[in-house]
């Protein structure tokens, strides 16, 4: 504990009664619930699941409230629950090949089965505050579109019939589990995806950005991005067969890289992957790109230099939680390091004095 003079208890338990104070805000006003924060701030919901590593609205919206809209706060207390939670078994691989789309948009080719699905998306609005949000009992005037009927093939399976994108290599393999075992490098695809997915948003939208300016060979197209709702399967052996236990919404996308050859193998295209959960699409572009640049070894690239393709600088550095902790707590006291070091330049200045005294 930094608790370093007498009568810090009282003067921290006066910090949590000022902080609920100004957590509530206004006391004329009303409060906002928890489910008013989970239904009309979803992506805010969806973002502190999927760096929270847990699947709970309801949850992750007490969590916003209560850190007062700071997302990494409300990050840090959902890890902090979900480590009292006991574990009792794991699911299967979702199957998003089932999903069930609400949005579902390919830039690489125009016509696909089940069609270009728009969904809920702030592509095509005007980035001009609409004031008449700020009046009460405004509902939307528009019908919503209906969802595809049944799943809809992914886009890059049509670039597998010809062979011209890398094939996925398949494993039973169960991969490690980052939430339990500290991360070790070389860390292998599986690993390094696990920890992309709860990594920072804006550390990995950053770095995906300085893929696209040049700082990694990794000219991309979005092959697919799809968000819907998936089927959580888990294996009973009292039953001996699996049974669905609920649904997540999440969101894919893989994208298709610049092709690569030689003389012995034909020019095929390269893939990133991201895979987050809820409607989180900004983060799974930003993912796929940085999973695609972590791969230059395994594709038989060269290492240019570039951020994004240090695995150690990358994966070392995403996580904001920790991140978070280390920056932080150089604002707790530090009396006793400050004071050493207050010391010693001290006497290194008086050492300097006593020189120059000496040759006059």
């Amino acid at each position: 504990m930094y608790v370093a003079v007498k009568g810090g208890a009282r003067a921290i338990a006066n910090a949590h009664a000022w902080l609920a104070e100004e957590r509530r805000g206004d006391p004329t006003l009303p409060d906002l619930t928890v489910a008013q924060v989970r239904e009309q701030m979803a992506l805010a919901v969806n973002r502190v699941m999927a760096e929270g590593s847990l699947y709970d609205p309801d949850l992750a919206a007490l969590a916003i409230k209560q850190a007062r809209g700071d997302l990494i706060e409300a990050i840090f207390l959902i890890r902090a629950y979900r480590t009292t939670l006991p574990r009792f078994g794991a699911s299967r691989p979702i199957d998003t090949a089932a999903m069930a789309c609400d949005r579902r948009i390919s830039a690489t080719f125009k016509d696909v089965p089940g069609g270009q699905v728009l969904g809920p998306t702030f592509d095509y609005t005007h980035r001009l505050l609409d004031f008449a949000l700020a009046a009460e009992g405004i509902t939307p005037d528009a019908p919503r579109a209906p969802a595809p009927a049944g799943p809809v093939p992914h886009v890059t399976g049509f670039l597998n019939r010809e062979g011209l994108i890398q094939p996925e290599p398949e494993t039973d393999a169960t991969p490690p589990d980052l939430t339990r075992e500290p991360l070790e490098l070389p860390a292998d695809r599986a690993l390094r995806l696990q920890a992309l997915a709860r990594a920072d948003e804006g550390f990995l939208l950053g770095l995906a950005y300085s893929t696209q300016r040049g700082y990694a060979r990794n000219h991309a197209f979005v092959g697919e991005l799809r968000i819907g709702a998936v089927a959580v399967e888990m294996d009973i052996p009292e039953l001996g067969f699996a049974i669905e236990i609920g649904e997540i919404t999440v969101t894919e996308c893989e994208t298709v890289n610049q092709f690569t050859g030689s003389k012995t193998e034909p020019a095929q295209f390269t893939r990133g992957y991201g895979l987050v959960f809820g409607q989180t699409e900004r983060k799974s572009i930003a993912m796929a790109l940085v999973d695609r640049a972590l791969r230059w070894q395994e594709l038989g690239e060269d290492f240019v230099g570039a951020p994004a393709q240090d695995a150690e600088f990358v994966l070392y550095h995403a996580d904001n939680i920790q991140a978070t902790g280390f920056l932080e707590h150089i604002k707790l006291p530090h009396y006793v390091d400050f004071q050493s070091e207050l010391e010693l330049i001290r006497k290194l200045r008086r050492g300097v004095e006593a020189g120059a005294e000496g040759t006059e």
